[in-house]
């Protein structure tokens, strides 16, 4: 692996990190604000959020193994590089965001980030 993907795996292994400690923050929501477990929509969204992330994340430091290997340019490399993350990373905001409110019932407009984050992924 390449000095640069090595640069990009650590710092994804930081954001897993964050990503943890996010669920572990909902599931404290779910335990003690009342609010939050009545709203099964926004438990969901959020849920998925965060299973969406780490799992994506997990892809990408799979995918910077393969990315050196790979028959691109540098600045290819680079999108690749980036593209993966930053799906992960809009994939959670396209659920977050979308139901900020605690009385949603259902998802606003910024859900079709989801759709962003597919294009960027793929």
């Amino acid at each position: 692996m390449s000095s640069k993907s090595r640069l990009v795996a650590g710092i994804l292994l930081i954001v897993v990190v964050t990503v943890e400690f996010g669920g572990a923050s909902i599931l404290s929501l779910l335990i003690g604000d009342p609010g939050y477990a009545q709203n099964d929509l926004r438990q969901d969204l959020w849920r998925a959020g965060h299973a969406h992330a780490g799992v994506w994340l997990v892809l990408a430091l799979v995918a910077l193994r393969y990315v050196d290997e790979a028959t691109l340019s540098e600045g290819m490399r680079w999108v690749v590089r980036l593209a993966f993350p930053a799906a992960a990373v809009l994939m959670a905001l396209a659920f977050f965001l979308s139901v900020l409110s605690p009385e949603a019932t259902e998802p606003n407009a910024m859900i079709y980030l989801a759709y962003v984050a597919g294009v960027v992924l793929a």
